[in-house]
């Protein structure tokens, strides 16, 4: 009989590994607070001219997709309008995962070394078990 991954390892390990995985990387993104400073006043961009820093805000974004978006509107086969739409769209999107911070929220070491230990422990044990047993006499 088969093990799991189709190996020779063993189905106890594979599953108490799996639960003990699944729960210690549960344990530690439920422990990850995040914020994100997005707004249509927050800089996204900073843009150097002329010796002087000028912040580019979500605001300055969604103008040149409105424009694009109406080029788009008024002509669907206009590929600048297109390619401002679509590159706008990409500028806000990153401008957004840009601006968002992850923070631990405040635990005592034992919760830690307990989420530690059953995410990477039980990392460890799903690896092993797919991997083929030793069997003894080899």
């Amino acid at each position: 009989m088969r093990g799991a991954g189709g190996t020779t390892g063993g189905s106890g390990q594979f599953l108490l590994g799996l639960i003990m995985m699944c729960g210690g990387f549960y344990m530690l993104l439920s422990a990850i607070s995040v914020n994100a400073n997005f707004g249509f006043r927050s800089s996204l961009y900073g843009l150097s001219l002329f010796g002087s820093t000028v912040g580019v805000t979500s605001g300055m974004i969604m103008i040149p997709m409105i424009i694009g978006i109406g080029m788009i509107f008024f002509n669907a086969k206009n590929y600048l309008g297109w390619f401002i739409s679509l590159g706008s769209l990409a500028a806000l999107i990153f401008g957004v995962i840009s601006s968002i911070q992850f923070q631990l929220r405040p635990m005592n070491a034992f919760d830690l070394i307990v989420i530690l230990v059953l995410a990477f422990g039980g990392l460890g044990l799903f690896l092993r078990s797919l991997r083929a047993a030793q069997v003894e006499g080899e």
